[in-house]
């Protein structure tokens, strides 16, 4: 279940967490457990042909083979209505990110990621049928029935094209819109939701933001756009891939592309900490280059969306959930981050977060009060030097942002256009934690933010200077 969250990280809350996993924990128990484990090694993204790649990919599969395949569009409905809803993506945050929960609930979390049920071979293949007009066996050279990946909205499949490319295939569960659209209509507990985890916030800016980044997400075309358009600008990175679209095998409920092929991120926590290191300052590049360049952020920062390949290397996958940023929008984000960070400026700082929505005009606080409050989200960028980023700091930005008895808890708020960010806060933070990344963060930042655009300050950044230098002019940045 690795989808959809980014947009509820506000409507999510912690609160309601427990609830939602006894619920699915119950039904979990009741049909067995799944086995969904993906274990995929090497860089043969790197060194392969496609056939190698089509049986690399094949070989480290995920084990989705259980007593519960779908077999049916009722089946979709039905399992996947209680297991997939909206309202169960909360569960997907809580599971690597607040270690303030119990452990009990942490445990319970974290198996509901494990309990995805594939569809059976024949209902995928009717899905490829509908949208390509031939069975898969047809559309394509090679097709294997099994899927190597099952996620919240669809599952993948390998296959080779008749041209001989190796490409994942994305198949989205018949169904599943509807269910979903049920889920959204539940406005009532969403609100309920919301004024528990978020009573500061604007309940009705932020359903009207979750329907309208899910009901994107059902569109695998425009999954398909945005990772075209990301795909694009990253195109000879150094570090950074995104694996291509092909444009006449994708459609509205598939969505085709270069098979890729790498190490999970469980197998990156076992890599040398230089290693993970370098896996972290990619990622860290990634986020805020596709920020600030390309005005648009991919909303899913979660483990499951990295390939790890050595050397910094990472694939970058999944672009359902992508927000798009015009240049009004992001302005007063990098006031924030100048007048408080290298101008040091706090009462400037506190007319940005005006400016932008977060802070009320008229909130009777003094300035060190809003400033000491907001620090800990500038925290690793607001001096320069070596920091290694800890599961302790994801845990206080987490607990700080859903901090309801600080006292700018009835003054602050998440505008709509800004709630899909706050997955850096409660996402990516978590990640770069984990893997216990040390670097400059602020050199790093230094020189992806559009008002400074600093030097080279590691190596990795040197490789990424040369290719910003050589980039075609079809890529510049967009918004």
């Amino acid at each position: 279940m690795k989808k959809l969250l980014a947009a509820i990280s506000v409507v999510a809350g912690l609160a309601g967490l427990a609830v939602v996993g006894r619920r699915v924990g119950r039904l979990r128990l009741s049909r067995g457990r799944a086995a969904v484990q993906l274990v995929v090694r090497g860089g043969l993204r790197y060194a392969g042909s496609a056939p190698r790649l089509f049986a690399a990919a094949g070989e480290h599969r995920q084990e989705l083979r259980n007593d519960l395949a779908l077999q049916t569009a009722e089946d979709v409905a039905t399992t996947l209505g209680a297991m997939k809803g909206v309202l169960m993506k909360i569960g997907q945050m809580a599971s690597y990110v607040d270690d303030g929960l119990s452990p009990a609930v942490r445990r319970t979390l974290s198996r509901l990621q494990d309990s995805v049920p594939p569809m059976s071979a024949g209902l995928a293949a009717g899905v490829v049928r509908e949208e390509l007009g031939l069975p898969p066996e047809e559309a394509f050279a090679r097709w294997d029935p099994e899927p190597i990946a099952a996620a919240s909205i669809g599952q993948v499949h390998r296959a080779l094209t008749h041209d001989g490319r190796a490409v994942a295939v994305k198949v989205q569960y018949p169904g599943i819109a509807e269910t979903i659209a049920a889920d959204l209509s539940n406005v009532a507990l969403l609100r309920r939701m919301l004024r528990i985890t978020a009573p500061a916030q604007d309940v009705d800016a932020l359903i009207a933001e979750l329907r309208d980044r899910v009901l994107e997400e059902l569109d695998y075309r425009r999954e398909a756009e945005n990772q075209r358009l990301v795909a694009a600008y990253y195109d000879g990175h150094p570090t950074i891939m995104v694996p291509k679209i092909i444009d006449e095998l994708s459609t509205r409920r598939l969505v085709t592309s270069e098979l890729a092929d790498g190490a999970r991120f469980a197998e990156l926590a076992q890599w040398s900490q230089h290693e993970r290191d370098l896996a972290a300052e990619t990622i860290y590049r990634f986020t805020f280059r596709s920020l600030y360049d390309v005005h648009a952020f991919n909303g899913d920062p979660h483990p499951g969306n990295y390939l790890f390949h050595g050397g910094g290397r990472v694939t970058f996958l999944d672009f359902g959930l992508v927000k798009h940023f015009s240049a009004e929008e992001l302005r007063p984000l990098v006031d924030m981050v100048r007048y408080l960070c290298v101008e040091q400026d706090p009462e400037a700082f506190r007319a940005a977060m005006v400016d932008a929505g977060f802070l009320r005009a008229d909130a009777p606080l003094n300035t060190e009060t809003v400033v000491e409050h907001m620090a800990v989200f500038y925290d690793t960028v607001r001096t320069p030097g070596p920091r290694t980023m800890t599961g302790d700091y994801a845990s206080a930005v987490v607990r700080r942002f859903f901090d309801v008895r600080s006292p700018l808890a009835q003054w602050v708020s998440v505008p709509r256009s800004y709630v899909i960010l706050q997955r850096i806060n409660l996402g990516l933070f978590a990640i770069l934690g984990e893997l216990t990344a040390t670097a400059d963060w602020r050199a790093i930042a230094e020189e992806i933010w559009p008002f400074i655009q600093g030097p080279p300050a590691t190596p990795m950044g040197e490789a990424e200077a040369v290719w910003r230098a050589g980039r075609s002019s079809a890529a510049e940045p967009v918004g």
